[in-house]
């Protein structure tokens, strides 16, 4: 199984966010997943991929040349995928991809966020998303679809929907229910 994580990529960020990643990272190696994620150093990022590649883990690195020019690339993947864009990454991070994980992140995050769920809406996969709304993180865009939904932007059963969680004890309860 592999598992796409969308996350922050700052060091700036609290540390009990970062050691989200580092909870994520070493439980997906544990449990023989493989981690796909965007190739790049700092925050979140960083965290996860370090601790899914320090406990064994595969790690699938997808990163755009810019930020290899920038001198972020990652040196823990086992596997490495070089892409032109942003755009590109995103596209081979789906594919790749057996299901996706949104930790804590800003606009990149929330793109790829959003970018799985509409892909997924229009059919183009039937992957499961797991948002993890860690401390209320991503209550607005909780209350975001429930305005659009009163409003009949969304319909009132959707046949994609992201999966929200509280905790990671949550997220790998519902994963294990959801994989079995």
């Amino acid at each position: 199984m592999r598992i796409a994580v969308y996350c922050s990529a700052k060091d700036i960020i609290p540390e009990e966010y970062l050691r989200l990643g580092d909870e994520l990272g070493r439980w997906i190696a544990e449990h023989g997943y493989t981690l796909v994620y965007g190739g790049a150093t700092g925050g979140l990022m960083s965290r996860t991929s370090n601790a899914a590649h320090d406990a064994g883990g595969e790690v699938i690195g997808v990163v755009p040349q810019r930020i290899i020019s920038a001198g972020r690339l990652a040196d823990n993947c086992t596997t490495l995928y070089i892409v032109s864009s942003m755009a590109e990454r995103k596209q081979t991070m789906r594919e790749l991809a057996d299901c996706f994980v949104c930790l804590p992140g800003s606009y990149g995050t929330l793109d790829e966020m959003y970018d799985v769920i509409a892909s997924g809406t229009v059919g183009e996969h039937h992957k499961p998303i797991y948002i993890l709304n860690y401390k209320g993180f991503y209550e607005g865009i909780l209350r975001e679809a429930e305005d659009m939904r009163a409003l009949q932007f969304l319909p009132k059963q959707e046949a994609y929907t992201p999966k929200y969680v509280a905790s990671l004890e949550q997220l790998y309860e519902i994963f294990t229910n959801d994989t079995n």
